[in-house]
């Protein structure tokens, strides 16, 4: 039997330049965005921590049942606030980041990864991430991505 070689990648179009660009752009817009809807938790992390503190006082609403400590309260509100915000901030990062390495042309299978999870960012993750796999999976464009052509 005989190795088959695969057919050689067709160099990348002035079309495919112009959307890796586009893209790079739309994900420093969308990691702005990110970062900011990852911020509104800051309400609930704040409220936390005045529960805590004793800032805002709460008051046991069951006269049967035994006595609730509203500062573990708070620390609900204040563990679940600060995860929300460490992730989403970290995926508005990963997101920029991405746009970078769009940009430069590296890292191809990273940023394949986050453009599979800014889909779930839904609707402008999902349409820039589908968008992202699309242009990404050409075979043109991820010999862009290699080494050799660095």
């Amino acid at each position: 039997m005989e190795a088959t070689t695969p057919p050689p990648a067709l160099p990348a179009s002035a079309e495919d330049l112009q959307q890796l660009k586009l893209l790079s752009i739309f994900h420093y817009v969308l990691a702005g965005i990110t970062a900011l809807f990852s911020l509104f938790p800051l309400i609930h992390l704040f409220m936390g921590i005045a529960i805590i503190t004793g800032h805002m006082p709460m008051h046991n609403g069951q006269p049967d049942g035994p006595p609730m400590d509203p500062r573990l309260f708070g620390w609900f509100f204040v563990a679940f606030a600060a995860a929300f915000i460490a992730c989403g901030l970290a995926l508005a990062g990963f997101m920029a980041y991405a746009g970078r390495c769009i940009a430069q042309r590296r890292r191809h299978l990273l940023c394949l990864i986050v453009a599979g999870i800014s889909c779930s960012f839904m609707p402008f993750g999902t349409v820039l991430g589908v968008f992202t796999l699309v242009v990404l999976l050409r075979p043109q464009v991820k010999a862009l991505f290699a080494p050799a052509a660095a």
